[in-house]
């Protein structure tokens, strides 16, 4: 299991390495550069380009940003907030996406997997009737509607919630972004977990389970849940990652100083170190929680893992 492991995570440092060396070659490949003031002139454009360093050829650029990111420097912001610092830049703005992220998945996974196991236990009910109803709304609309109808109805008409984010009142500021933010994940682990539960439920393992007087609450979930828990995984793995790095357009709603704004407004200014700063941070995000499905895989399953090892 730990050569298993150790493999996975060095894939991961690669994959990590390519993807900054491709971002970067394509951000510096594009036309303008940070300092596209017209207020500037070609000569103070030049000097500032060669006090960042943005004047020498792209290969030490690329180690000179790899060898400082490595130190834990991300560099400085050219224009959106200038000669700050990035790591202070984003200090206050990941912890906000992340909580709300996470707070998402985890209703949005719990809520769906009891209502896909609630339907595929009770086949053609109501209940099963309601749970696909709610799979097909939350697949359907975009987050953003829900969280405008939310945030009229709730936070202007009722005044139950705060309308937009308050860093003095965290706590509840985080409740409408979080169930808009849920929908989507809630609809789908609840629409996988039912087709996978009913599939399982009727697999001959678990009629010899059932023949034996197992109780229902061990052969679901030592059983069936166990089973049916790898394609929901897999689902579930870049939604994850969605959630924890924010939707910008619930971030714009809400008034979330989130990191999915930041990106939009580095890209719009060509702020080279932001932009590389923040995909690197959702390229890191989604490469860990993809390493980390991997292993959940050879651990919930460990026939995956022997037959990854079987291989080379």
């Amino acid at each position: 299991m730990l050569k298993y492991v150790l493999k996975r995570i060095l894939i991961s440092v690669v994959t990590v390495l390519v993807i900054l060396a491709v971002l970067f070659t394509m951000l510096h490949s594009m036309p303008g550069s940070p300092f596209n003031d017209e207020k500037i002139t070609a000569v103070q454009r030049a000097n500032l380009e060669a006090k960042y360093g943005l004047d020498k050829p792209l290969p030490v650029q690329f180690y000179n940003y790899l060898k400082a990111m490595l130190a834990g420097d991300f560099g400085i912001s050219y224009v959106i907030q200038k000669n700050m610092p990035i790591s202070e830049l984003l200090r206050a703005r990941i912890p906000v996406s992340i909580r709300i992220g996470i707070q998402s998945v985890l209703l949005g996974m719990v809520i769906g997997l009891i209502l896909g196991i609630i339907a595929a236990l009770k086949r053609n009910s109501f209940l099963d009737t309601f749970a696909t109803v709610v799979s097909v709304i939350g697949v359907s609309f975009p987050s953003y509607v829900f969280a405008m109808a939310m945030s009229y109805f709730i936070g202007f008409r009722l005044g139950w919630l705060p309308l937009l984010y308050s860093t003095t009142d965290a706590a509840r500021s985080t409740i409408m972004p979080t169930i808009s933010l849920c929908m989507f994940s809630l609809a789908t682990v609840a629409r996988f977990a039912r087709t996978e539960m009913v599939e399982v439920m009727g697999s001959d393992y678990m009629l010899l389970a059932d023949s034996k007087g197992i109780t229902t609450l061990r052969l679901l979930g030592v059983h069936g849940l166990r089973n049916a828990l790898i394609p929901i995984i897999t689902v579930l793995a870049p939604l994850t990652v969605e959630l924890m790095t924010g939707s910008l357009v619930v971030e714009q709603i809400f008034a979330i100083p989130g990191i999915g704004s930041l990106l939009v407004s580095a890209i719009q200014f060509n702020d080279y170190n932001v932009v590389l700063a923040v995909i690197f941070i959702y390229s890191i995000m989604f490469i860990s929680v993809m390493l980390i499905v991997d292993i959940l895989y050879g651990i919930i399953d460990p026939r995956i893992r022997l037959a990854k090892e079987e291989k080379r």
